[in-house]
Order: structure tokens, then sequence, then C-alpha cells
């Protein structure tokens, strides 16, 4: 089915006009990536940003998914001979998955059940008299299918045998199962408690809070669902899902009991089939439901939560072209130095021992100074794991001046560059550590370009990130990362193939073809030039070519955002005042003269004008914020050296629902729980706080034993 039939029900449920989803869903499937539809297809799409592209996109495949189950239920169905006219108006008009397999159970095939043997024995028609004949007695109907021979050797048999047949009815009525469910998702509680016999298990103790935990399930916010789910998975926790069965009963009850309960009537065997059908079928599999419900809500918020700070963290601000000294710290194994021209060039690596318990500090001086001096270092990166606030330190005594920045960075994941398939393709004659210092010093230079080589999730900025669904968690995170380098735009002829493979419209297979392409030909000095590199067709071009920077091309439009498609309206633009195109980039007083109007054209409109005059004024401008320096407090190196009351300067590290993770510099972070942030209520964290954000803190408790931190920033 075309995506374009779903546009009605994604518009209503996303509050988007038709007619923009639609536009949406035929670039899509012309091959249009998110990015290039937001930045340049604003008059066709009604301006919609990446956000709302996103959503209409997850949510036209979703659809797409539910409508080919629905087609392979009917096929089902009606290969059984069982399709009718009614039926088939059921499925196609249901609206949830769940409502779907409602209808279809009746006729899922299925292994062999209580029910179905009791069918086999014949006793369907008594199961159809209890129901139909609820004031007569049971057991009179039941002697009548006494049958030793097929294991019916008594009424009470009979009788069980028959309620096996109404417990799956009720188990498998569509109306019911809706009602049940309802009101499982609205009053069910969400239950925890230690399992018997791990309360002595140090791991068992980061469990402390939920080993006697209860609440509504509807209301469980989503850290607390997949910290649960979590101890279960590790087998200290068991949980429950239920809602009283008086509640169930009295549900159930209403679709099937037409008398009050009598005993030896009839109605008493609905009433004990009521409560069977609950216990053993319904109860078990509402359950499932809302688990496999939660943990779906658990994971959206997660991967959300988790998107959220990668974005922050690869949108961090950039040193920029410096020559760098990279540290990366380390104390039996001494510390791994590597020099670093401006484009982060590997010049030199060599191995110092500033800290203890080989200490030889004088000969790391000489050896670090020389160093300085010899490629003109500019900046000193430092990476903050064991041993990086001692060689923080020893660097600062260097006494280089104010000419040189230092700088503690973020080392997370660094390792596992080290060892990926990049970082040996990369420095394949090095070894592991000096890959590691490469990593570090790059990341002060350009984080984005180098976190894009890391798997996300080894970057420590999620929660929870093993547990929610691995295909969803890779889909969010790899919308992340297009995004973000696509809003600040490649260098086609210094960024690495790794890097330009997330460029719209590139995949791996031609970002490694325009890398071979500029080794062997050299650089490219247009981005017409790009059109010559084996494998790029006309749409990868349209789909790359405005997030692709040529610093080197003599036409200054090929280093902005400015798309080639929309040249001539820069050309146009220059012609009205009467000066060139390179007059006019950069040169605020002439672009404000320009009228936006004048400039539309049966193509281009408004929105892209004024894109065109914002991108003029400030031609590849990088969205992120400038670099700006940053010191942990002298003195306060470990947990032994916090005390309680102590205000010192943090950096964010991550950000949860609950509330925020801080680097205090004493390799252990900090939380400054939600009702820590503010002065004031704070429903969200991300509201008050972001990842890498420079904050100051007070210390409020500090728990050696299970080394927690609480940190607070109220009244600061």
């Amino acid at each position: 089915m075309d995506n374009k039939n779903f546009a009605g029900p994604v518009g209503s449920e996303l509050n988007i006009n038709r007619r923009q989803v639609e536009t949406v869903i035929t670039l899509l499937d012309e091959g249009a990536t998110v990015p290039f539809i937001a930045r340049y297809r604003k008059e066709a799409t009604g301006e919609l940003d990446e956000v709302q592209i996103m959503a209409i996109r997850d949510l036209s495949e979703s659809l797409l998914k539910f409508d080919t189950r629905k087609k392979s239920v009917l096929k089902s169905l009606e290969e059984q001979g069982v399709l009718t006219g009614e039926l088939t108006k059921k499925i196609e008009n249901s609206g949830s998955l769940p409502v779907l397999e409602d209808l279809y159970l009746p006729y899922k095939p299925k292994r062999k059940t209580r029910a179905s043997v009791a069918k086999e024995r014949g006793l369907a028609p008594l199961g159809a008299y209890i129901l139909n004949n609820q004031q007569e007695f049971a057991a009179e109907a039941a002697a009548k299918y006494i049958n030793p021979e097929i294991g019916l050797s008594s009424t009470v048999e009979v009788l069980s045998g028959a309620r096996d047949i109404i417990v799956e009815g009720i188990n498998e009525n569509s109306e019911l199962r809706s009602e049940l469910r309802a009101y499982f998702e609205k009053y069910a509680t969400f239950s925890s408690k230690l399992v018997k016999g791990k309360d002595g298990e140090k791991d068992g103790l980061k469990y402390r809070d939920y080993f006697s935990w209860s609440e509504i399930a509807g209301r469980t916010p989503s850290h607390r669902i997949l910290a649960i789910f979590r101890g279960a998975e590790k087998g200290i926790l068991k949980f429950s899902i239920s809602i009283p069965e008086e509640d169930a009963f009295r549900i159930i009850r209403k679709y099937i009991l037409k008398v009050p309960v009598s005993e030896k009537k009839c109605s008493d065997q609905i009433f004990l089939a009521v409560k069977d059908s609950f216990k053993r079928l319904l109860a078990p599999s509402m359950e499932t439901e809302m688990k496999n419900l939660l943990k779906k809500r658990g994971d959206a918020e997660a991967i959300r939560v988790f998107g959220s700070n990668l974005s922050e963290l690869l949108m961090e601000a950039p040193l920029g072209e410096k020559r760098v000294l990279a540290v990366d710290p380390g104390l039996r194994t001494g510390c791994k130095i590597v020099c670093l021209d401006s484009s982060g060039k590997l010049l030199k690596s060599d191995t110092v021992y500033p800290l203890p318990p080989v200490n030889r500090l004088e000969e790391a001086l000489k050896k670090m100074q020389s160093m300085v001096e010899e490629f003109s270092i500019e900046a000193i990166a430092v990476g903050n794991g064991t041993g990086g606030r001692e060689a923080l330190s020893f660097c600062r005594s260097l006494n280089l001046g104010d000419s040189v920045i230092i700088a503690s960075v973020n080392e997370n994941g660094a390792s596992v560059y080290s060892a990926s398939e990049a970082g040996r393709e990369e420095f394949p004659d090095y070894d592991l550590t000096v890959r590691g210092a490469v990593s570090i010093g790059r990341r002060l230079m350009d984080p984005l370009s180098e976190l894009i080589k890391i798997d996300p999730k080894s970057i420590g900025v999620g929660q929870y990130q093993h547990d929610v669904d691995q295909k969803e968690l890779k889909k969010s995170l790899d919308d992340v990362v297009v995004s973000c380098v696509n809003r600040v735009g490649v260098e086609i002829n210094t960024a690495s193939k790794r890097l330009l493979q997330y460029v719209s419209g590139l995949s791996p297979r031609l970002a490694a073809s325009i890398v071979n392409y500029r080794d062997t030909k050299g650089a490219y000095c247009s981005r017409s030039d790009i059109l010559s590199v084996p494998g790029m067709g006309k749409k990868s071009f349209e789909q790359g070519a405005g997030f692709l920077r040529v610093g080197v091309s003599p036409n200054p439009l090929d280093n902005s955002a400015v798309h080639p498609e929309s040249y001539h309206i820069v050309e146009r633009m220059a012609g009205s005042l009467g000066v060139g195109v390179a007059d006019l980039i950069g040169n605020n007083t002439l672009v404000d003269r320009l009228d936006p109007e004048k400039f539309i054209d049966g193509i281009t409109g408004l929105p892209t004008v004024r894109d065109i005059i914002d991108e003029l004024k400030k031609p590849g401008r990088d969205p992120r914020l400038e670099y700006s320096g940053f010191s942990f407090a002298e003195g306060i190196d470990s947990v032994s050296d916090l005390k309680e009351g102590m205000v010192l300067p943090g950096i964010i590290t991550n950000v949860t629902n609950f509330g925020a993770f801080t680097d205090i510099g004493v390799h252990q972070d900090g939380l400054i729980h939600i009702s820590q942030l503010a002065d004031r209520f704070v429903k969200n964290p991300m509201d008050i706080v972001k990842v890498n954000q420079k904050v100051m803190v007070r210390v409020m408790s500090v728990d050696p034993d299970l080394r927690r931190i609480s940190l607070s920033m109220k009244g600061l």
C-alpha cells in the first residue's frame, strides 16, 4: 500500500495538515533525506522541521506495518473459511494491534489446550447449555455426558471440561479484553520486591529503593520502569502488574453472567469459570501486555533522553584548528603523549612518567616542554580517566603561560575507538595507547568529527542503553548523528569517510569513494567536482551538496549552506545591487538592502530566499558555541576530599528524567536530583541543564561505600 494512504491518520495524530504529510511521504519515497527536506524543501512542506518530518516518517512506517498485519490476519481467516462480512469490517476498523489480535485470537492456530481436549470429548454442547441456561441445574445436564472410556467418570470431571471451554471463550471475547485492558492501563498496580536470599548481595543494594515498591503502573516514570526491569533481569527483584481480582470479576461477569450466582446452578459454574479464566489466562495475558507497554514507554523515553544528551555532546563547542598536544593519563604504564597539527594529523608520540609510582618528573618536564616548543603547541588536551587530575596538574606546572590552553577532555569511549576498525584503519602502525591519545586531542579540536567514529552507547550519556530496544535505539541515535553532522556541515577536503557517510545522501560506500578520489586526484576545487566521483549520481549530489563545504573553491558559495540549485538566486541578488557575488557575501550592509519578495519565483519561495539571505550574512556559519575553558577546584581530587557544604565547579555529564550527573573532578560523578536543580519546581531537568554545561554545585552528602555523591544547585 502507498504510504500516502496513511496521510490522513498521520496528520490527525500529529496535528499536521494532510497535504504537508503527503508531500513529506512523497519526498521520502523519492529518496530525500530528513535534513535535506527540512533545509531545502521548506516551500513544499510548509516549513516543517526535522522533528516533525521524522515523526511523519516513523508513524507512516508504523501504520504500514499495522496494515500489513491486518492483511495477514484477513488472509488467514479467509483460508480457514471463517471470514464473514461483519468480522472483516471489525478487523478493517480496528485501531490498534491489541484490538486486532483480540479479534484474531479465537481463530489463531494454537497448540492443544484444555478447552480443545474438552471439545474433542464432545463437551462443547454442554458448555453452550451452561452459558444459555444459567437458571438450570448444571449437574443434571452434565450427567448425560459421563463416559469413563474417554476420561469422563463423573459429573465433576464433565463440568470441569465444560468450564474449560467457557474459560477459553471468556478469554477470547474481544470486547471484554478491550475493557479489561483499559482498566489495567488506568488502574493496574506496578509492584516490586526483593527476591528471597538476595538481600545480602552487594549488587542488590543498587535496587534497595525497590525492595518493597508499589505504585500505579500508568504513572511510573521511565527510569523507574527500566530500573525495576533490570533488577528483575539480574534476579534481584520480582515484579507484578495487577488489579484487584474483584474488579476483574465484576468486569467479566458483566459480559457473561445473566442471573445471580446460585450454588449448583449453571450460574455457579460460570462464576467458577470467570475466576479460572482471569487467574489462568486473562491476568497473565494482561500483565504481559502491560509489561510490554511499560517497556515500550520506558524505552521510548530513555531513547529520547539519550538522543538529546548525544546531540548536546556532538554539538559541543570545538576548539578549532589548533596545534594540540594530547595526554592519555596512566600511572604504572606512564602517560602517552601525542602531538597533532591543526588538521589533526599525528606528528609525534612518546611516553612520559610524571606520576607515581614511577614518577620520573624531571625527564617528563623536559620532554613535554621540548615538544611544546618543537611543534608550536597551542593547546594541551588531558584525558579525564584514571590519573587525569594529576596529569592536568602536571601540565599546568609546565608554566606555559596564557598562550597555551590546558583542558580536561572527557575520554569516554576513547578506548573503544582505539580497538575499533576505524582506529586500526587510521593508525595501523601504532598501538592502542597512541590511538587513544590522538582521539583525546581531536575531541578537543572538533568533538563532532571524532565522536561519530564511536558507538554512541560507549560515550556515556545514556542510561539503560543496553536494556532498551536496540533497533529503535540505533535508529534514533543515527538520526541524531545525521542531524548534527548536517547542521554543522562538512569540509569535503579534510573529512574522514566515517564523517562523510552521515552527510545527507551519502552511503558508506560513496563516502569511501569520495575519500579515494580525493587521495588519488587531489583536493576538490569546487562543488561541481564532486559529480566526478565514481558512483555519485545526480540524486546523491542533490541531497548532499548543500551540506558539503569546499573551502578552497574560487566560488565562495561553495563554502556556504546555499544549495547549488539556488546559486542563480544569489547571482540575481548581487546583480540587483550592481556587485559581484563575492562582494555580497558577508557584507551585511549590502545584504540588508535586499528585498526577499523580489527574488521569489515559480520554484523558490520566501522561506528559501530568507534562508539564503541569512546565510549570506554569515556564510558557512558553525552553529556550535565558541570554546570556553574550564577548571576543577584545586585540591579536590578524590571522593575522600569532599566535605558537605563545599561549593565546587562541575560539568554536566549526563541528564536523566530524575536529575543530572555531574563531574566535579573526583573520578566519580555526583547526582543533582531533579528536586535540587533549581529554587523552583522542575518538571524536566533538560529545561535547566544540558550535557557539557558548566555549573556550580554544593555537596549535600557523600556515601563512600556506595560511591554516591549528592549535589545541589539550589541557591547558587
